[in-house]
């Protein structure tokens, strides 16, 4: 069986994605590979495929239960032989998948990294041929990644103490240059094949909004409708459960996630979110890692991640099939003291550490703030070229003016001068509070009223004021530093005054409108079939005891709206319909199509 045929038979695509056949190709020639691909790309297929053609059983080292047990289940469904073995597993479960791993049933063993290190698994590895160890969310490994896990640490040993060294592949959606030298170090990949595939996300829509209340800009947003599942990332436990309580009263079907709970209670949550049990899930960023739901089409940040790294990541989990999705961060001031104090006591932190964290918060403030395109921003922070207007962002399509800002800016600086002259140096929210001519307590009691600058932009609302100060933060006129946060004045905020040149920015106009979002696909075909395919997809999903994406995903179904295949064949010609689930499923699929055809006017 060649690539190919593997390919249409078991998982339903007749051509390879960008990167996927160089990287199945340098496996199948016993070279170790990096693949860097967006979320949704194909990466899980660039070691499955040699999987089912090498000989022997390929271990698969990812970080959390529930991607192992999606995979899997997904791989069954698409007729593969594999496995997981985990701690939620009970002792009859685990010691039959240890029997057939042994007797070499599996073509793929999912295992979370700090297995690698058990007497057990070691033993049972001794026992089988490993032709490859695939290595997922590769990040991991890296102190400078997001989500740094030292059992990743352990990988390279493990690999050493096998009988012959397998192949290694390592796989990851998101990764600067530094964590992706770190990945090949660490892991200790020998001439690896590397390939970056690009970072772009075209059907991701991507917002920022600064609402006066989140609570009602989420209501809003969500009141507007949206055709999957949601998800809401809070920066705290706390604000976790408030913001979920407040959904459940305004009549949202939602559920809350966090580490706070027990192993019980997030696999519960997480379950009721997978099987379409709820609607909406609340959480913090200890949920979505590697989750494959393939229908969120919507993910609302109420508070700003700390890094661009987590932010792109955790957006990612929206339209893994493809479909057009929203991703909507809701900034406020108050975020930056949270996250300045989430890195100030983070458990792994150190002086370096530290820093380098509150340089990537500094990036992170800088997509908030730019008026520029949102997409670009993020790309060229991963070093990629970016054209200046993607058409899709809400900045590319919001109501935006050019403004002189010239004045405005020469106030702010001149401010943040008049305050070094006195000795004194503060944060962003203080300058904008002296400028507007705040009488909040600190104000007074530190004498900022005194200063010369102290309300010459009352006349300004404060929010602009913001506005302003962001861009030109993000333009480099001042830096913000030190523990407290504090603005500093550089070198070109001189040249800037001493020259008298005009200055001009993009903001918001008054009259602000609500973004218009392209769509890809234009709408959707024969939505009242796709309910039809849906109740179906659900039953058939609950008697297997699988997520319903695990039989088909949204994607799948829509296109089978679109196509309204009449038979077999029609059927295994849309993408992601594989000859196994053709078999088990397309009988009974076809019978709703044909029935719909058959009564439609």
């Amino acid at each position: 069986m060649t690539k190919l045929e593997v390919l249409r038979q078991y998982f339903g695509h007749s051509s390879f994605r960008n990167g996927q056949e160089q990287l199945i190709d340098s496996i199948l020639e016993g070279r170790d590979v990096l693949g860097v691909m967006p979320t949704g790309a194909g990466k899980s297929m660039c070691y499955q495929i040699p999987a089912i053609l090498l000989d022997g059983t390929v271990i698969v080292i990812s970080p959390l239960i529930s991607l192992m047990r999606d995979q899997v289940d997904a791989l069954v469904q698409n007729g593969i032989n594999a496995a997981c073995i985990n701690s939620m597993q009970d002792s009859a479960s685990s010691y039959e998948v240890y029997r057939r791993a042994a007797a070499g049933e599996y073509k793929l063993l999912y295992v979370a990294p700090e297995r690698l290190e058990t007497e057990g698994f070691l033993r049972l590895c001794s026992l089988l041929t490993i032709p490859l160890v695939a290595v997922d969310e590769a990040h991991c490994v890296s102190q400078w990644g997001q989500d740094f896990r030292p059992s990743y640490l352990n990988i390279s040993g493990f690999v050493k103490s096998l009988k012959t060294r397998p192949i290694t592949a390592a796989f990851t959606a998101t990764a600067t240059d530094m964590v992706k030298r770190d990945i090949v170090d660490i892991l200790e990949l020998h001439d690896p094949f590397s390939i970056t595939t690009g970072f772009d996300r075209p059907n991701l829509c991507f917002e920022v909004r600064k609402p006066a209340d989140k609570d009602s800009e989420l209501l809003k947003i969500l009141n507007g409708g949206t055709s999957g599942s949601t998800i809401i990332y809070c920066a705290t436990r706390k604000n976790v459960e408030t913001v979920c309580a407040m959904l459940k009263r305004n009549g949202f079907n939602a559920g809350q996630y966090h580490a706070g709970f027990s192993a019980e209670q997030r696999r519960a949550a997480q379950d009721d979110f997978l099987y379409d049990r709820i609607d909406v899930m609340v959480a913090t960023n200890a949920f979505g890692m590697g989750i494959d739901k393939s229908n969120v089409s919507l993910v609302v940040h109420y508070n700003m991640p700390k890094d661009i790294e987590s932010y792109y990541q955790e957006a990612g989990r929206a339209g893994r099939d493809g479909g057009d999705a929203r991703c909507i961060l809701l900034y406020g001031y108050e975020d930056v003291a949270l996250a300045e104090f989430m890195i100030k006591n983070s458990p792994r932190s150190d002086e370096e550490l530290e820093k380098r964290d509150r340089i990537r918060l500094r990036k992170m403030q800088g997509y908030v703030g730019t008026s520029n395109c949102l997409r670009a921003f993020i790309l060229r922070y991963f070093g990629e070229k970016a054209e200046n207007s993607c058409g899709n962002c809400s900045n590319c399509n919001g109501d935006f003016e050019t403004v002189d800002i010239t004045v405005d800016a020469q106030k702010i600086l001149s401010c943040i001068f008049r305050l070094k002259q006195r000795g004194r140096a503060v944060g962003k929210a203080l300058i904008s509070q002296i400028l507007t001519g705040s009488r909040d307590k600190r104000i007074i009691e530190e004498g900022y009223d005194a200063l010369s600058t102290y309300g010459i932009m009352n006349d300004v609302p404060r929010t602009k004021v913001r506005d302003i100060i962001g861009f030109l933060e993000g333009e480099g006129y001042f830096e913000v530093c030190g523990e407290y946060s504090v603005c500093v004045l550089t070198p070109k905020a001189d040249e800037f005054i001493k020259s008298g040149r005009a200055l001009t920015m993009r903001l918001p106009k008054e009259n602000e409108r609500k973004p218009h979002f392209q769509k890809a696909d234009g709408e959707h075909q024969n939505p009242e079939l796709f309910e039809e395919l849906r109740a179906l997809r659900k039953k058939l999903a609950t008697s297997l005891g699988v997520p319903p994406y695990v039989v088909f995903s949204d994607a799948v179904l829509w296109n089978m709206c679109a196509r309204l295949p009449k038979t077999h064949d029609e059927l295994l010609e849309i993408s992601g319909i594989g000859t196994m689930k053709a078999e088990r499923y397309g009988r009974r699929f076809l019978a709703v199509i044909n029935e719909y055809v058959g009564n439609k006017p």
